[in-house]
């Protein structure tokens, strides 16, 4: 994030292999979600996604769920940064999160998921879908609006009203 992706993920693979090493297995999802969404932002949408494969499945193999919203919107975000055609299977990512998030009451996260699908949709041109759904998941906080994650959808509310 400060301009030094290569020498970042390089530390965080050499981070993810210690954690291993020492038999650690409590919130690697969580760790692995992360790596992924540093891929992302250093543009290896190859790397993450073939991360986020191994963290989905580890997801399905140790029960490990609560971060399982956030790694299939990530994956959504991926795909929509990877070749053009991804849409709709970004778009299933994206409501899989939203699936997954509300059946935990994740709101947090239920959040993050409408915001990536409501971008989806407006570079689709379904403004009104898209700001029907962020409105909804939006009106249910009443604090934390000083929160990235609420500033981010109060600024895209803004740009579909």
């Amino acid at each position: 994030m400060q301009g030094e992706a290569d020498g970042g993920l390089a530390q965080m693979r050499q981070a993810l292999a210690a954690w291993r090493a020492t038999g650690g297995a409590v919130a690697e999802s969580w760790l692995l979600g992360v790596f992924v969404d540093a891929c992302g932002h250093a543009g290896q949408i190859e790397a993450g996604l073939h991360i986020l494969d191994e963290a989905l499945t580890l997801v399905d193999k140790a029960g490990e769920r609560y971060w399982e919203a956030e790694l299939h919107r990530l994956k959504g975000e991926l795909l929509c940064q990877h070749t053009a055609g991804q849409e709709a299977q970004a778009e299933t990512c994206f409501q899989q999160a939203l699936t997954v998030a509300r059946g935990q009451g994740a709101r947090r996260f239920e959040l993050r998921a409408a915001v990536s699908l409501a971008r989806l949709w407006q570079r689709q041109g379904q403004r009104a879908a898209a700001r029907q759904l962020l409105a909804e998941v939006y009106g249910w906080f009443t604090e934390g609006f000083d929160t990235a994650d609420l500033q981010d959808a109060k600024a895209l509310l803004d740009e579909l009203a």
